[in-house]
């Protein structure tokens, strides 16, 4: 697997990327040509999956993180006249995230299983 060093400054370098394209002036915010849900969930599973490999000795950080700041930056959020927080936005970020860290999950018990010798 990857230099664990550099999984977990992807997984950090993730979230402070979804962090300013949330809380950004709607202006400025990134669009990807697919609904925002899709956006929302298919970063938040990145996230979540990022986490996962990251931390793999520390499952529960790992959705501390992840599933937290869906929540946390959607309310953040109200703190940018041009954007708004809303419970369904909240809900489809923890769904991704969610779906990235069980991914990330079955990704290492996976290789646990691979690594491990037969009798």
């Amino acid at each position: 697997m990857l230099n664990e060093k550099l999984v977990r400054f992807l997984a950090w370098s993730c979230l402070v990327a979804i962090g300013i394209a949330t809380l950004v002036p709607i202006g400025f915010r990134p669009e990807s040509g697919f609904s925002p849900s899709i956006e929302r969930f298919s970063a938040f599973a990145a996230l979540g999956l990022a986490f996962a490999l990251a931390y793999p000795r520390h499952f529960w950080l790992a959705v501390f993180v992840a599933l937290g700041s869906a929540l946390l930056l959607e309310v953040l959020q109200f703190l940018e006249p041009s954007r708004h927080g809303r419970f369904f936005d909240a809900m489809v970020k923890v769904a991704g995230g969610s779906v990235g860290l069980v991914l990330g999950h079955l990704l290492l018990r996976l290789k646990l299983l691979r690594l491990k010798p037969r009798r």
